[in-house]
């Protein structure tokens, strides 16, 4: 099951059929997908599952119906174990940003951390899981779809947003800020918590 994000309203990809309680579930094949996501940026629908019986291939029908935008990010840490986050739009969030042509994924998320934070000297330890959000640019929709890295630093200076980016803020934060900090950040973000065990 996928679990895809419209600002914080979920819906999930399934093959299962469960019996509606608090969601709704419509047929993945003859969803208008554009207009499923309309209602939910409207707060007409809070929850719902798409359902489409082959779960291999779920996801690929899903982006049939709408646009990919691939993403790579850092789940970054310091040697005091501090976690790197970045301050735009109103809420904190992790850097990451859009895979060039020809890039590895791995490479995109290095590239993207030091661009919007200007932390450099950064090493992947391992990979994360990937997240997915529809977001709307230039009056479209598109899914994007962020895979994401933990890596470490031995980085010393001053982190540097990203001006051109809308960064007004780079922090590190130990995991007590870290808390504060999700009450005001995105569902996706929460699920790398999750997984890094911070929650």
């Amino acid at each position: 099951m996928y679990k895809v994000f419209v600002n914080d309203k979920p819906f999930f990809l399934t093959n299962q059929i469960v019996k509606e309680t608090d969601f709704q579930l419509f047929l993945l094949e003859s969803t208008d997908i554009e207009q499923l996501v309309i209602k939910m940026f409207n707060n007409k629908i809070k929850k719902c599952y798409l359902y489409y019986p082959d779960e291999k291939v779920i996801l690929k029908k899903l982006k049939e119906k709408i646009p990919v935008q691939r993403a790579g990010g850092g789940f970054v840490y310091n040697k005091k174990g501090e976690v790197l986050f970045i301050f735009r739009n109103g809420k904190w969030d992790l850097p990451k940003g859009g895979k060039e042509k020809g890039e590895k994924m791995s490479h995109t998320a290095l590239r993207e951390v030091e661009e919007e934070t200007g932390v450099n000297a950064l090493k992947v330890t391992k990979k994360l899981q990937k997240t997915y959000h529809i977001f709307k640019r230039n009056g479209r929709y598109k899914l994007k779809i962020t895979r994401w890295f933990e890596m470490t630093t031995d980085f010393e200076g001053i982190p540097l947003g990203q001006a051109e980016e809308g960064i007004e803020k780079v922090a590190w934060l130990n995991p007590e800020q870290v808390k504060e900090a999700l009450n005001n950040s995105y569902e996706n973000i929460k699920l790398l918590f999750k997984e890094e065990k911070f929650l």
